[in-house]
């Protein structure tokens, strides 16, 4: 796959007379260009993630909480872990207001892969994957109070939910960064199929691997409990789905 991948971003595209010659050590570097941009922009933008880290918080972390009883409380157990959650906060809040800007930074590298036609879509996949990529973050916050609940609850009358702020939010990011990513498949989907290098056929005789590898995310990325685990599953089973589609309508249009 990765060879295949290589040998079409090394082939000149209708009307891209600026990639014409360019060699593998080309590539590298206009990649090495577009990562510095792409680092600049989660830096710039975690500027004002940094101000207003209190609020981000509160938003995102507190509310949740508030569905769940007995309520956790959050506390810090280190002079200086206040000053690094607000930093952790600015930093993925920067990565995640950037991703618009990194997706076009990925796809304009990816893009001489692709046919002529199919060029001029990198600025609909730029949209369609910072859709894809907020939806799944979406879907990670409505699911945060049900997965805090779970946890929560389950030594109730025992031991106090008491976590740790800088544990709490780890986790939050884990949630969201993970669901953000496996909403990324079918767009990833349509892609590849584009380039000839997936098939729908090949997603559909991996599908039992694909099952197996679902459950290991929704098992990593969730609560250690069955039913958390199920619940977590099905989306992204769905998302699999839905990637499978995507991948047969893209093939349709190239045949």
């Amino acid at each position: 796959m990765i060879p295949n991948l290589l040998r079409k971003l090394r082939k000149k595209g209708k009307g891209d007379d600026a990639r014409e010659g360019m060699n593998f050590l080309d590539h590298l570097e206009e990649l090495r260009g577009r990562l510095i941009k792409s680092i600049v922009a989660v830096f710039v933008c975690s500027i004002p993630c940094f101000v207003f880290w209190k609020k981000i918080f509160h938003v995102l972390l507190v509310i949740p909480l508030r569905y769940t009883n007995p309520k956790p409380h959050l506390i810090f157990t280190a002079p200086a872990e206040a000053i690094m959650l607000s930093m952790k906060i600015a930093l993925v809040g920067g990565l995640i207001v950037s991703i618009p800007f990194i997706f076009y930074q990925i796809w304009a590298f990816v893009s001489p892969g692709l046919y002529g036609k199919e060029k001029k879509m990198v600025l609909p996949i730029v949209i369609s994957s910072s859709f894809s990529f907020f939806t799944g973050i979406t879907f990670a916050y409505f699911m945060l109070p049900f997965m805090i609940k779970v946890l929560a609850t389950f030594g109730g009358g025992v031991i106090e939910p008491y976590f740790k702020a800088s544990e709490y939010i780890s986790f939050m990011i884990k949630l969201g960064l993970a669901c953000g990513l496996i909403f990324e498949l079918p767009v990833v989907s349509w892609v590849l199929t584009r380039m000839g290098i997936l098939s729908p056929k090949f997603l559909v005789s991996k599908l039992r691997h694909a099952i197996v590898i679902i459950a290991i995310v929704a098992a990593v990325i969730s609560p250690p409990d069955l039913a958390s685990m199920l619940f977590m599953s099905i989306p992204l089973l769905f998302i699999y789905g839905v990637s499978i589609l995507v991948s047969f309508l893209a093939r349709g249009r190239t045949a």
